[in-house]
Order: structure tokens, then sequence, then C-alpha cells
């Protein structure tokens, strides 16, 4: 339409019943638009909806074991981080040491090498392995 004076603007949206609504208030000049404001909103939260609807949330669920788990405890929990990993979350897998512990960190590593190993099927490392402070960690996200 062009160029048009506020003033004039708002008579034509007085006249029909419209409201003059500022579409890009940071534009020269700034650009209106003559529509329903409320039915743009509710337009608008629709949208926002169906485009949340679309979204997978990815979840880190954690799992925690000693340097010393045994064979039948690590394969339960490798079984529910399974699970974890076929629902698209990320599986965060902390090795935590006590006491002396901290001197055989190599048992962790073992660990976390047979924890990688048995999910190699479905998953990958994602990063790199982390000591931090007395934990070893490692995340993995499905293939």
């Amino acid at each position: 339409m062009g160029i048009v004076p506020i003033e004039k603007a708002r008579d034509m949206a007085r006249e029909s019943g419209l409201d003059l609504v500022e579409v890009a208030p940071t534009s020269k000049p700034p650009v209106c638009k003559l529509l329903d404001f409320g039915k743009y909103k509710y337009e608008i939260s629709k949208k926002e909806k169906d485009s949340k609807k679309k979204q997978h949330v990815i979840v880190v669920k954690e799992i925690r074991m000693r340097p010393r788990t045994e064979d039948h405890d690590l394969e339960f929990k490798l079984k529910h981080a399974r699970k974890f990993l076929e629902q698209r979350n990320k599986v965060k897998f902390t090795i935590q040491f006590r006491g002396r512990e901290m001197a055989y960190k190599e048992l962790g590593g073992e660990l976390m090498d047979k924890v990688i190993e048995k999910l190699d099927d479905i998953a990958k490392v994602e990063g790199e392995r982390k000591f931090e402070g007395r934990s070893l960690t490692v995340t993995m996200i499905a293939k």
C-alpha cells in the first residue's frame, strides 16, 4: 500500500474494527499491519505448541559404578543403559573411586573399556574420558 501517516493508519484500523500492530519496529520506517491482535496471538501460540510437539528433548541419564563392580551387577547396569540409549537419551557412566581405590585407577579404566566394548553395537562415545576429582566419566550417545 505504501507509506501511510500514523493518524490515517489509526483511522483505518478503527473503521475496519481491527488493531494496528507494529510488526517490524526496528526497520526504517517501522512496519505496521491491520489485523485482529487476539487471533494473531492465538495463531502464534498454536505454532509454538506444534513445534514443541515435534521436539525430542535429550536427557542425560547417569549410571554410577565402583572400580570393583562385579560382572552380574555390570550386566544389570548395562541392560538399563541399553534401554536409555534405545529411548535416544545420553548415558553418562561414572566410576567413583574411594579411599585406596585411587591407587588403582587402571581397574576403573578396564571397567570403562568393558562398558564401551559391550555397548559398541548400539552406542558411541561422545567426547573422551574425563578424570574429575575422584571419578572417571564417559558419555555415550546412540548411534
